[in-house]
């Protein structure tokens, strides 16, 4: 499972030490050396889990499908984002942090400065 990367739709086996990877920063975690260059990469489909080859001095627009399963695996990465977010019960069960806004509407009704404000 790749941490880098949310989408991964094929990975990579490196040519260095035939281990499979899901992206070059995987690679770069795990081994104690740099991923070696080649022209010839071998993929494995997420989808239909079968492995396959491409020569990346030829790469073209209809290479970035599987030849199996035409599964698009050259797209644009979509990474982890930080978000902050305030944790809490399972709202199913406690449903005390979910803010009612019908109570501030109650209390504006029964409220006399609100009729006054709005009288004149």
């Amino acid at each position: 499972m790749c941490n880098h990367i949310l989408n991964v739709q094929a990975s990579i086996r490196a040519p260095c030490c035939k281990k499979w990877f899901d992206c070059a920063e995987c690679h770069a975690e795990k081994e104690d050396h740099k991923l070696a260059k080649t022209t010839e990469m071998a993929f494995l489909c997420k989808k239909c889990k079968k492995a396959f080859y491409k020569d990346m001095s030829t790469f073209e627009e209809s290479d970035e499908y599987c030849p199996y399963c035409d599964n698009h695996f050259v797209i644009e990465a979509k990474t982890p984002q930080a978000m902050l977010r305030v944790e809490g019960d399972d709202v199913r069960i406690d449903s005390r942090m979910i803010k009612d806004e019908r109570t501030k509407i109650a209390q504006k009704v029964t409220d006399e400065d609100f009729f006054a404000d709005q009288l004149g």
